[in-house]
C-alpha cells in the first residue's frame, strides 16, 4: 500500500509540472486525501488483525484451561476409585484373617 501511495505521489508530482497553480493545488489536495485514506485503512487493518489475534489467543487459553480442569477431575475420580478399592481389599483381608483366627480358636 505504501508503495502505491509513493508511486501515485511521484506520478502526481510529474503531472503537476505542466498544470496551473490552481490545478496543482487541487491535485496535491487529492493526493493528500489518498495518502490519508491509505494510512487510515492500514491502521484499521492492523487494529483488526490485533483484535483477531487477541480473540484467538483467548479462545486457545480457555480451551487449555478446560482441558486441564477435565484432566484434573479425571485424576481425582481415578484416585478415589483406587482408594475405595484399596479400602475394600483391606476390609476383606481383615475379615478373612478374623475368620481364620476364629477357626483356629474353635
Amino acid at each position: 500500500m505504501k508503495f502505491f501511495a509513493i508511486a501515485a505521489g511521484l506520478a502526481t508530482a510529474a503531472a503537476l509540472g505542466a498544470c496551473s497553480p490552481k490545478a496543482q493545488n487541487e491535485t496535491a489536495e487529492a493526493a493528500n486525501a489518498v495518502g490519508s485514506d491509505v494510512s487510515a485503512t492500514t491502521e484499521n487493518a492492523v487494529d483488526d488483525v490485533d483484535a483477531a489475534t487477541d480473540e484467538a489467543l483467548g479462545s486457545a487459553e480457555a480451551t487449555l484451561d478446560n482441558a486441564g480442569a477435565k484432566a484434573e477431575r479425571g485424576a481425582d475420580r481415578a484416585g478415589n476409585a483406587i482408594s475405595n478399592s484399596a479400602d475394600r481389599a483391606a476390609d476383606a483381608t481383615g475379615e478373612a484373617l478374623t475368620d481364620a483366627g476364629n477357626s483356629l480358636k474353635d
